[in-house]
């Protein structure tokens, strides 16, 4: 993975001078390693083996992005598929239920007809004490014919329509195993790739591996004064996600009590009454795209060609993010990593 080239300073970015090159857990919106990554252009030239351990790190945090990135498109698939199969089953349920009734007015219908006509008409009016009686019988007889045929046309429709419904439902109860199972792969591999990075960096000198964590420790809390939100969701949502600052990352959360990068992003703006996709690519494309230097607080920013890392532009050239597991959410320059889109939801 080794450290992100920096963005040329303007004077938009100037706060993001001097930021090293970080790496993003790449969760639902995967932040697993931003500030990871930044420690690298601070050690020492040389130690190979060292080197060597940061670059597996860099390689099992970058794996664990991805990974988590999957779960959390797998994840809300599963989700959205067990809605679909709740509100199907209903839809199934009560057409049912209007089967079974159409059926007993069908049944209703024939009783009467079988009492009215067991004669063959022509028999009928031979025997029949009073013609009129039977003439308007008769009559009877043909509109009961005629409904119980329309009825018979809506119960065979009903009918039809009911096996579709049955047959999509299957059909997506499959497709719902799939992801779920889907979801059960990918939260192994994520667990792996991160269990693996940890160990790897306890077995660092005490040095190197405070270097992985030393931002996460600054609590340093930037100077907003001025930053003016794009709207007034944006200002609730620029609130929320201030209010979150040092609540821990954790993969495959949207809060409130953790997050991952996207889900802090989705969480935030879901406190203002507006709803993000969960994944960061999908937030790139949630509104209005608009240049790094015409952004404003509540802005989403997007990191990496893949989009893979997102977080909150607060102001002042700083945003608000879920770095990666073991940091929590913090401050940090929004040029501290390439960045992908800056998009006004």
């Amino acid at each position: 993975m080794g450290s992100h080239r920096r963005l040329a300073p303007s004077g938009f970015d100037r706060g993001a001078r001097g930021a090293r090159g970080a790496r993003g857990a790449r969760g639902a919106t995967l932040c697993v390693l931003t500030a990871a990554a930044a420690a690298l252009g601070v050690l020492p030239a040389g130690a190979a083996p060292r080197d060597d351990n940061r670059a597996e790190v860099d390689r099992l945090y970058e794996e664990a992005e991805h990974a988590t990135e999957s779960y959390n498109k797998a994840d809300e698939r599963a989700d959205l598929l067990h809605d679909e199969v709740d509100k199907a089953q209903d839809r199934i349920a009560r057409q049912q239920d209007r089967i079974n009734t159409m059926r007993d007015a069908l049944g209703s219908l024939a009783g009467a007809q079988y009492r009215s006509g067991g004669l063959d008409p022509s028999l009928a009016l031979m025997f029949s004490d009073d013609p009129d009686e039977y003439l308007d019988k008769a009559a009877a007889i043909d509109r009961i014919s005629a409904r119980q045929a329309g009825e018979l046309r809506k119960l065979q429709g009903a009918m039809r329509d009911l096996a579709q419904e049955r047959a999509e439902t299957t059909g997506k109860l499959a497709e719902l195993d799939k992801s779920r199972e889907a979801v059960a792969r990918h939260k192994r591999t994520v667990e792996r790739k991160l269990s693996k990075a940890r160990q790897l960096l306890n077995s660092m000198p005490d040095a190197d591996r405070a270097a992985y964590d030393r931002t996460s420790r600054s609590g340093r809390t930037p100077d907003l004064t001025g930053a003016v939100p794009s709207s007034g969701r944006a200002a609730a949502a620029v609130a929320a996600a201030r209010s979150a600052v040092g609540r821990p990352y954790i993969w495959g959360a949207n809060g409130p009590s953790g997050f991952d990068c996207s889900g802090l992003t989705q969480w935030s703006y879901a406190q203002a009454g507006v709803g993000l996709p969960r994944t960061s690519q999908a937030q790139a494309h949630a509104g209005r795209q608009v240049p790094l230097s015409q952004a404003q607080p509540g802005d989403i920013v997007t990191y990496r060609d893949d989009a893979s890392h997102v977080g909150m532009y607060v102001g002042n050239g700083q945003v608000v993010h879920a770095p990666y597991p073991g940091a929590p959410v913090r401050y940090d320059p929004v040029g501290m990593m390439p960045v992908s889109a800056v998009t006004r939801p």
